[in-house]
């Protein structure tokens, strides 16, 4: 229904248009991902000032159309995130998170939880750049497959159930596998194993510290599992 609406949400992206204009991705706890316009925002004496920049957590005042396009007409910053934009790896980590949420959850279904995790992480590496690695990234994406309905089996064969001698992942099975149902399967250590399962299951601030090798290899099983399940086709974390 076209009218003004009222919503929190977090810039995951903001595209220049026009001489002034800029477009904005946003995500939102009730109406999912959304994108809006953000008029005369780029002149120097907008009254948005430079809020509406990617990872803001804002307030905003928005005007629904008949497009698709909302129009921004208020907004209040609730977090900027100073110190996540003064660390270079924290800013690019704030980025691939956006870019994963983004495109796992491309549509305007709530998903509140989603967007609690977005802050969550954006929070954390806020506080904490030195947060900002691979392995943080691998259990981000964890928790948005999660979210999503479709996180890799990793407690028994996803194929038969068989709880011991897990050796390979299948992502058109969903997960981990069994020597006797590997066939399609690409071989998974157990150390990558305990990986996925110790990201999965802990907070982001949690998430443990292993090599290239297992990162590597944890982000080839989400990544599959994604395209396979979601038809999510993920950046590479690496």
């Amino acid at each position: 229904m076209a009218g003004p609406i009222k919503t929190e949400a977090v810039v995951l992206r903001s595209i220049r248009y026009g001489e002034a204009d800029r477009i904005l991705h946003l995500y939102t706890p009730m109406r999912g991902k959304l994108s809006a316009i953000a008029k005369g925002v780029r002149r120097s004496k907008s009254r948005f000032g430079g809020r509406l920049e990617p990872f803001f957590w804002l307030n905003l005042e928005l005007h629904e159309g008949r497009s698709d396009l909302m129009t921004v007409t208020g907004a209040k910053t609730i977090a900027a995130f100073a110190a996540l934009r003064a660390d270079e790896m924290a800013l690019g980590s704030a980025a691939r998170a956006c870019d994963s949420l983004g495109r796992v959850f491309d549509s305007a279904e709530p998903h509140p939880e989603v967007f609690n995790l977005l802050c969550s992480a954006l929070t954390l590496l806020d506080r904490h750049p030195e947060r900002a690695t691979d392995e943080f990234q691998v259990a981000f994406r964890l928790k948005l497959l999660l979210a999503a309905g479709f996180a890799p089996q990793l407690a028994a064969c996803a194929s038969c159930g068989e709880a011991d001698r897990l050796v390979g992942f299948s992502p058109a099975a969903g997960g981990v596998v069994c020597g006797s149902c590997e066939a399609g399967s690409f071989e998974l250590d157990g150390e990558t194993h305990r990986f996925l399962t110790d990201a999965l299951g802990r907070s982001l601030a949690e998430t443990p510290s292993v090599d290239q090798r297992v990162i590597a290899l944890a982000d080839r099983a989400i990544s599959e599992t994604a395209a396979h399940h979601g038809h999510v086709r993920l950046k590479a974390i690496a």
